[in-house]
């Protein structure tokens, strides 16, 4: 049983609720537009850290870690990209590995809108945990904590970071 804290779309912003609300998860998953080398090292440092590069992010983050992401995780089989849409309307760039070969859960970012759904058709768990970040039109920064337990996912918590525009 792992405890993950997952989110997306930090664009170089640090808040130190990500580690009050990561204590307590085994591992932490980000989806992309991590926006600078030091909150991924300041992630990493906390918890063990599993990332994709988005399309914001540059040059550094894109030797550290890749575009698209497939694992196994307590039996499990997660893909996390960035980029990536909804069901019924995934983006071209994972469309053909997610008909051909379905995780049992699929993560993105990029949208800046929290969504969890099940994918009817293709029988997969769908996350974008929205963003933590400021930069972006969203309303509310957003993460997610969700336990993986013999394959299937339990316990998942929308965590309210704040406003964007509540921070100076």
């Amino acid at each position: 049983m792992k405890r993950i804290g997952l989110l997306s779309d930090t664009h170089a912003y640090w808040d130190d609720k990500y580690l009050e609300y990561f204590a307590e998860c085994d591992e932490i998953w980000h989806a992309g537009d991590i926006g600078s080398t030091e909150v991924a090292d300041r992630l990493a440092a906390f918890r063990p850290l599993r990332a994709v590069v988005g399309n914001c992010d540059g040059g550094d983050l894109r030797l550290m870690f890749p575009e698209k992401l497939r694992w196994t995780c307590e039996g499990a089989t997660v893909l996390m990209t960035h980029i990536g849409g909804y069901p019924g309307r995934y983006d071209r760039s994972i469309a053909r590995q997610l008909y051909t070969n379905p995780p049992a859960l699929f993560i993105c970012g990029h949208s800046h809108i929290l969504k969890v759904q099940y994918d009817q058709q293709l029988h997969f768990l769908h996350i974008n945990p929205g963003a933590a970040g400021l930069q972006g039109w969203h309303r509310v920064r957003t993460l997610v904590r969700f336990t993986v337990d013999a394959g299937a996912f339990h316990d998942l918590e929308v965590v309210e970071l704040g406003r964007p525009r509540d921070i100076s």
